[in-house]
């Protein structure tokens, strides 16, 4: 049930916090906790202070969010949440806005219809392939690995390939690294009270630095390789550089292709990867789930690579994939920021005010999910998602600005999962401590 609202101006209750920086020292020492613990103490809406009064509102009712990200969202552009990805995607798909979001979108979304995803399936089966027989080899040396570390090239492969008509051999390893020195710098940075200056030559600011300099080399590689073939794949790249502006008939700058590069890069291979990271560990920690799984990829494939069309016969699969999405959503949060005065919930948003939206917490919504902490596929039978409120599960966000490549994504992680899991079983090594770690997306801290 959501809150009761006194009149049309209540305010939402306020989480308890310390005097002048309010959250911000439990929000960087764990914010799941803060977020999880604001919800069971005072339910739906819960608003938190920053530093003095500065203050942001979560809300975590299904429908809520619908109202913020679909009904009302063109009063809730990401604004100040924006800054924090900024320095490392620039003005790409996942951080412009208005008419030039909307442009940039249109582009961009013939690369994603069904009929362009059936075409990368074998690209897709075949990158994953390699990482089986990586896996052979590992068997055979009784080798433990940090399968969170596998996943990364795995699905960096796939969306340059797929998407980039490129191919990344060792690169794929650095970049992985300079990916996680980038957005865990940017995490710290986002609860700093007062941040320094980027260009100041402080040691974390050269180390993003660094870090950054060497996925825009990797981006601009990509680039500067196919306007030299100046082929046309008809992939994601090729619509973009073939885009022409309406009014001077101007393509984009190379900049503007950087930018669009690093978000495809980033949203289209960490998210998966992080993903099918808990994926493992789920399967690991629940062998009833594994069993099950295996009968249907045995019952369907019987041993052999999936084809695209095998995918429609493996509704366990998708299961497990979207209840493992709903425990452990990459991305685990989302902001917007208020341009009017407006009310929800009952509650008065003034303008400027920021308000956020948790998958991983109204993923645990106790109206909305039998077991609510539990590891439960069945939680995605046709019977029980019939009458489920629509934003009661978002792992990819939702209304307009909906991860473009959501399809993509689900479509990648269940071949991966049919592939790998037919030959193998994976067991965690004994005495880990198995951490989320919420930076921008909800990695596994340490590894898996």
């Amino acid at each position: 049930m959501q809150p009761s609202a006194s009149s049309p101006a209540a305010r939402p209750p306020l989480m308890p916090g310390f005097p002048l920086i309010g959250n911000v020292a439990n929000m960087r020492r764990d914010s799941l906790r803060v977020f999880l613990a604001g919800y069971h103490q005072h339910g739906d809406v819960v608003q938190y202070r920053w530093l003095g009064n500065l203050s942001w509102v979560n809300f975590y009712h299904p429908n809520d969010i619908d109202y913020i990200l679909r009904h009302n969202q063109r009063n809730y552009p990401k604004g100040f949440f924006n800054t924090i990805i900024n320095p490392l995607v620039g003005n790409g798909l996942l951080t412009s806005e208005g008419d030039f979001w909307r442009r940039q979108r249109r582009l961009a979304q013939p690369a994603f219809h069904r009929p362009r995803l059936a075409a990368l399936a074998t690209t897709m089966t075949r990158t994953i392939e390699a990482v089986a027989e990586r896996w052979e080899q590992r068997v055979d040396a009784a080798q433990p690995f940090n399968v969170a570390e596998d996943m990364m090239p795995l699905t960096l492969r796939v969306v340059v390939q797929a998407l980039f008509s490129a191919e990344l051999t060792t690169t794929a390893d650095t970049m992985g690294q300079a990916l996680t020195v980038a957005l865990e710098y940017l995490n710290t940075r986002s609860f700093q009270i007062l941040p320094l200056p980027m260009n100041l030559p402080t040691p974390a600011n050269r180390r993003f630095q660094h870090a950054l300099a060497e996925l825009h080399t990797v981006a601009q590689s990509i680039i500067a390789e196919r306007r030299r073939s100046g082929t046309d794949h008809g992939d994601l790249l090729s619509m973009l550089m073939l885009a022409r502006d309406e009014e001077t008939g101007e393509g984009m700058s190379d900049a503007q292709l950087r930018d669009e590069v690093m978000t495809v890069m980033l949203a289209g291979h960490e998210t998966t990867a992080v993903a099918l990271s808990w994926l493992w560990f789920l399967l690991a920690e629940h062998p009833a789930v594994e069993h099950d799984l295996h009968d249907e990829l045995d019952g369907v494939l019987g041993g052999r690579t999936p084809e695209l069309a095998d995918l429609a016969r493996l509704p366990f699969t998708k299961m497990v994939i979207e209840e493992a999405l709903r425990l452990y959503p990459p991305v685990w949060a989302t902001g917007r920021q208020a341009v009017e005065d407006d009310e929800v919930g009952g509650y008065a948003i003034p303008k400027g005010m920021l308000v956020q939206m948790s998958q991983f917490v109204t993923h645990r919504h106790r109206e909305f999910w039998e077991r609510p902490n539990s590891f439960y596929p069945e939680h995605f039978t046709p019977e029980r998602t019939a009458d489920r409120p629509h934003f009661a599960y978002f792992p990819f966000g939702g209304g307009p600005r909906q991860c473009i490549g959501n399809n993509f994504a689900l479509m990648e992680a269940q071949l991966a999962l049919a592939i790998l899991a037919q030959r193998f079983r994976v067991r965690l090594v004994p005495g880990q401590q198995i951490v989320p770690q919420p930076v921008i997306t909800l990695r596994p801290r340490n590894g898996i």
